[in-house]
């Protein structure tokens, strides 16, 4: 095989999770300049991948790639999980992504830290295959922890990576990269990375209900479909409730002061409602209702409500509604 005529550079997905540190690191002790890529939308973040850039040293580039993500989500080929997760599709999609970094920046591939069977779905044989093919990288997506259980890619081939220095890890069991964390000195390592939104059964029932009621969305409104309870009023209005004090804490940070209604119970304690995009006459009253009925407000007196939309405020006097009676409207 020809020596590569330069310092070799590869480019790996960051989560930030101690297989994607193993598998940079390994290439790392070849000699190999490694750098990550961490990719953020409202479903998961970079926190991890951060962390793990300050642990090794490596660094790392965060790149928002919401728009082109929701494009994907709305159809993907390879179709969801088991809620609404395209992991198949979502792969192939970041290493697309990161392949424009790396023609770019001048790396010479890409890699990750995916182990062959340690996800029943997304990391079998053929899935990493189907990343790779519909990558638009194929050949030149190496994983440095089940590299011996795959075929020979480019960098293999061409020298830049040895292929009897890499691994053969298969499986569920994470007893090997413990193992391998502690020989190579890596301590404080993250958590194993996860916390993608779309596995999540309540977070995707809300989704789907926001596509299935708006084109277009904000990345505060999925943002928001992490916090507090979400009703469906009807076709148009939905709205959400505050469950605790960080629950309403987070609403109004992400609440949009041009097109939503905020209702608030006056003198009792309780949540913060918001009606995004606003509502009619009916539907704030229906909503300052349900506000009272989740307050510590007293049962069958008139209660005094903040009503806050763009055009102003007023204070509005309801009934509230116990819980029980608007239990249908429940996303």
């Amino acid at each position: 095989m020809n020596l590569h005529p330069k310092k070799v550079r590869a480019l790996g997905l960051g989560s930030g999770g101690l297989d994607s540190i193993l598998s940079a690191v390994l290439l790392r002790k070849q000699g190999i300049e490694v750098e990550w890529i961490s990719f953020e939308t409202p479903f998961f973040s970079s926190e991890s991948a951060r962390k793990a850039s300050r642990l090794t040293g490596i660094p790392l580039t965060v790149q928002n790639i919401t728009d082109e993500y929701l494009k994907m989500l709305k159809n993907p080929a390879c179709g969801y999980g088991k809620n609404m997760n395209p992991c198949m599709d979502c792969h192939a999609l970041m290493f697309r992504l990161a392949g424009v970094i790396i023609k770019e920046r001048g790396f010479d591939f890409l890699f990750s830290g995916e182990v062959v069977g340690q996800r029943l779905k997304s990391q079998t044989k053929p899935s990493l295959r189907y990343v790779e093919k519909h990558s638009g990288f194929d050949g030149y997506i190496l994983r440095p922890l089940s590299a011996k259980r795959l075929p020979e890619t480019i960098p293999e081939k061409e020298g830049w990576v040895k292929r009897d220095l890499l691994l053969d890890i298969t499986g569920r069991s994470r007893n090997r990269q413990i193992k391998l964390a502690e020989e190579f000195g890596i301590r404080d390592h993250p958590a194993p990375a996860g916390g993608c939104l779309l596995t999540d059964k309540n977070y995707s029932v809300r989704l789907k209900d926001l596509f299935g009621h708006q084109d277009d969305y904000t990345e505060s409104e999925l943002l928001l479909l992490k916090y507090g309870r979400h009703l469906r009023l009807d076709r148009d209005t939905k709205i959400i409730v505050g469950r605790t004090r960080s629950d309403n804490v987070n609403i109004l940070k992400l609440r949009n002061l041009k097109t939503d209604t905020l209702i608030k119970v006056k003198n009792f304690p309780g949540p913060v409602v918001i009606i995004p995009h606003g509502g009619n006459e009916n539907i704030i009253k229906l909503a300052a209702s349900i506000g009272v009925g989740y307050s510590k407000a007293p049962d069958n007196t008139p209660v005094d409500v903040l009503i806050k939309g763009p055009g102003g405020g007023k204070i509005i006097q309801v009934l509230g509604f116990p819980p029980k009676e608007f239990k249908h409207f429940m996303l």
